[in-house]
């Protein structure tokens, strides 16, 4: 349902773009979400869009480095990320909810609100 991809080792201060292809059932009415996860870490929100306007919401300590874009024919979500440090280094996961609340984005940063989740692809960001 969902690839990621994109992932790499970069130096601290370089950039990477990160891919989410989705496709099947993964309904365009919902939205988005990248997650990360650092060795020995919970996983964490990073950022979400949604797939109708292009709303996009972001985790504090990604806000001003991250951009989240979608292309809606493509059915592919991306994160841009600039200016990494290496505590930017995690497992990268996109996620999917097939449904929009009227109170978003509240609960986007919750595992429980995503109905699929892809493989992940690991970012290493040296120092």
């Amino acid at each position: 349902q969902l690839q990621a991809s994109g992932g790499g080792l970069v130096q601290a201060g370089g950039s990477l773009r990160l891919s989410c292809a989705a496709s099947g059932r993964i309904l365009s009415g919902g939205f988005m979400g990248w997650f990360r996860q650092a060795p020995g870490k919970e996983r964490e929100f990073v950022s979400s869009i949604k797939w109708s306007g292009g709303s996009t919401y972001y985790a504090d300590s990604v806000k001003g480095r991250f951009t989240i874009s979608r292309d809606n024919v493509k059915m592919t979500v991306y994160l841009q990320m600039n200016s990494l440090k290496p505590e930017d280094t995690a497992v990268y996961y996109c996620a999917a909810s097939r449904f929009v609340r009227s109170s978003w984005p509240s609960r986007v940063d919750q595992l429980g609100e995503y109905d699929y989740w892809g493989q992940g692809t690991l970012v290493t960001v040296s120092s």
